[in-house]
C-alpha cells in the first residue's frame, strides 16, 4: 500500500488530503464508482389480476397498476422496447370464492401466474421471468403457508406446498422461482422438487433469505390483497433487530441449494446486504426496494422535500455500495429511461 502521508507539498499541505481533483468532472465522478447501475440489474414486479380485461390503479403505489392478461402484453412491450430484461410475477385473485386455506389458486393452471408465464414466454422469449412463490395472496387467512389449528404455521405442510407451487411455475416456463414466505426448509424442498422434475438445471432458485417483518409492506399488501386476516407474520419473518438470524438464514439457504439470495427490505437493511455480500460472495445478491420505500420517496418528492430522480439514484446506488448485484424495484420503468443518458 502506498502511504502518501509522509509526502508534503511545498506549502506544507499533506498531498493525500487533496481529493477533489479526482471528482471535479462528471465523467471522473463516474470513475469513482466501484459499480454503476445498469438496466440488466433491474427486476420489475408485475401484479396480474384474474380478470383478463381489468386494469386497476393502486392508490398507495404511484404509477403502478394491477393488470389482467389482456392488458399485460402491450404494457410489458413498452418496457421491453426500453431495455427491460427481467420481471417478477405476483398473482392477484379478486374473484369471489377463489381463496382457501391451502392457497389452491397459487398454481391453478388457469390462474394469473401460470397463464401469465405462458403469455409472456410466448410474446417475449428473451425476457427473464421470475415468479414470487408464496401463498399469502391465495389463502383465505392471508398467511404465507398452511396453518395449524391454533393458527400457527405448519412448517412441513407449508414447505411441501410451496415446493409444489414452485415446481409448477418452473414447468410452466418460469426462468426463476423466488420463495418469499420465510418458512424453514422450503428452499430444500423446492430444490429437491426441481431436481425430481428434471428442471433444476434450467430454473434459478432465488430465495428471499433475509426478509424482515416491519412496516414497509403496506402498499404491497394493498396491491396483492395479501394482508393477514388475523395476527401477523412476526413468527416467520425475521425481527428487524435480528442481524444474526439473517446471517444464519442466508447461510442456511445457500446450503439448502439457493442459487441467489434476496434481502428485503433494502434501504433500512444495508448492513444485512453487506453481510450477504460477504457470506454469499460467490452468489448473486438481490435487494428488494420494497413498496413502502418506493412510496416514501414519492411522498417526499410530492412535498418538495427531495427531487425524485436524484433520490431514486441515491437510494439505489446505496444498494450497490452495500453489495447488491440485482435490484427488484418499482422504479424500474423510470430507470429504463434515466439510464439512457
Amino acid at each position: 500500500m502506498v502511504h502518501q502521508a509522509e509526502f508534503l507539498a511545498p506549502t506544507g499541505t499533506n498531498i493525500s488530503s487533496v481529493l477533489q481533483g479526482g471528482y471535479n468532472h462528471p465523467l471522473s465522478r463516474e470513475w469513482q464508482s466501484e459499480r454503476q447501475l445498469t438496466k440488466n440489474m433491474f427486476i420489475f414486479p408485475l401484479f396480474i389480476l384474474d380478470d383478463e380485461n381489468e386494469e386497476l390503479d393502486i392508490a398507495s403505489l404511484p404509477n403502478i397498476k394491477r393488470r389482467g392478461l389482456n392488458k399485460l402484453v402491450p404494457y410489458v412491450d413498452s418496457l421491453v422496447q426500453k431495455g427491460l430484461r427481467a420481471v417478477i410475477l405476483f398473482g392477484v385473485p379478486l374473484k369471489e370464492g377463489v381463496k382457501d386455506e391451502l392457497g389452491t389458486a397459487a398454481d391453478d393452471p388457469e390462474g394469473p401466474v401460470i397463464a401469465g408465464i405462458k403469455l409472456l414466454r410466448q410474446n417475449f422469449p428473451d425476457l427473464f421471468i421470475m415468479c414470487d412463490v408464496c401463498l399469502c395472496e391465495y389463502t383465505d387467512h392471508g398467511h404465507c403457508g398452511v396453518l395449524n389449528e391454533d393458527g400457527s404455521l405448519n412448517r412441513e405442510k407449508s414447505s411441501l406446498r410451496l415446493g409444489a407451487v414452485a415446481v409448477n411455475y418452473a414447468k410452466a416456463g418460469a426462468n426463476s422461482v423466488a420463495p418469499s414466505d420465510m418458512v424453514d426448509g422450503r428452499v430444500r424442498d423446492i430444490k429437491l422438487g426441481l431436481i425430481e422434475a428434471g428442471l433444476a438445471h434450467k430454473c434459478l432458485l432465488m430465495a428471499y433469505s433475509a426478509k424482515f417483518s416491519g412496516g414497509l409492506y403496506g402498499p404491497f399488501r394493498d396491491a396483492a390483497g395479501s394482508a393477514p386476516s388475523h395476527g401477523d407474520r412476526k413468527c416467520y419473518q425475521l425481527p428487524p433487530t435480528g442481524s444474526g438470524l439473517a446471517r444464519r438464514a442466508l447461510t442456511r439457504d445457500i446450503l439448502e441449494g439457493a442459487d441467489a439470495v434476496i434481502v428485503k427490505p433494502s434501504t433500512f437493511y444495508l448492513d444485512i446486504l453487506s453481510d450477504a455480500a460477504r457470506l454469499c460472495k460467490d452468489y448473486p445478491i438481490c435487494a428488494y426496494h420494497v413498496s413502502g420505500e418506493y412510496a416514501m420517496l414519492h411522498a417526499a418528492a410530492e412535498k418538495g422535500v427531495v427531487d425524485l430522480k436524484q433520490i431514486a439514484f441515491e437510494s439505489h446506488n446505496g444498494l450497490l455500495r452495500a453489495g447488491a448485484r440485482l435490484i427488484i424495484s418499482y422504479f424500474t420503468p423510470e430507470f429504463l429511461e434515466w439510464l439512457e443518458v
